[in-house]
């Protein structure tokens, strides 16, 4: 299949990246999707199992009716468990306007065969090579780990035609970003030993 041209390299992608909450109208080129997934189905995998599948859903309607429903459940569940989410979450999530989907044209889930051996950290690694591919090409993600539980809920994943022995692990936006965000600072890396030998 033909790969799109990106616009950096991989260690350029890896410091470029950030998460983008703020998208254009722009929809995605129909030959965006499948160059992300090739991207994300080179991810390393434990003995070559390649437990993952996914969902593209595209559509301001339906992601806007999914938020909808996301938000409610999660609401209702941080009230009967009587969880104490951040306040400025909590806070977006009654809000009418809020899209937690962040008005985004795309929304890819990362499902895992989760019968199979590793599948969870497979799946994680292809969301990163997704991710990484998705920035080379000047597009914006974020990961909404949030609605993950929702996703999983059988009326839900038998709306979005998610087989039973498949479970979401990495739902991620896809879009056209409409600014740069500040990037985040990060501590430098802590190594706990450095063990060399002669």
């Amino acid at each position: 299949m033909a790969v799109l041209e990106v616009e950096m390299s991989l260690y350029e992608a890896i410091l470029a990246r950030r998460s983008v909450r703020s998208f254009t109208t722009q929809k995605l080129d129909k030959e965006t999707i499948p160059s992300l997934l090739e991207a994300a189905i080179r991810a390393p995998t434990a003995m070559h199992i390649e437990p993952w599948a996914f969902v593209i859903i595209q559509g301001k309607k339906i992601l806007k009716e999914l938020s909808d429903q996301i938000k409610v459940m999660l609401v209702t569940h941080t009230q009967s468990e009587q969880q104490q989410p951040s306040v400025k979450f909590f806070e977006q999530l009654i809000k009418q306007d809020f899209n937690i989907f962040y008005n985004a044209s795309t929304l890819i889930l990362i499902c895992s065969n989760t019968s199979l051996t590793a599948s969870e950290a497979d799946c994680w690694l292809a969301a990163e090579n997704l991710i990484l591919a998705a920035c080379a090409m000047g597009l914006g993600t974020c990961i909404i780990g949030c609605a993950a539980p929702v996703l999983n809920l059988s009326e839900i994943k038998t709306k979005l035609g998610i087989a039973s022995e498949f479970t979401v692990v990495a739902p991620i936006i896809v879009g056209h970003p409409s600014d740069t965000p500040v990037r985040s600072p990060r501590k430098h890396p802590k190594v706990l030993s450095n063990i060399q030998t002669n």
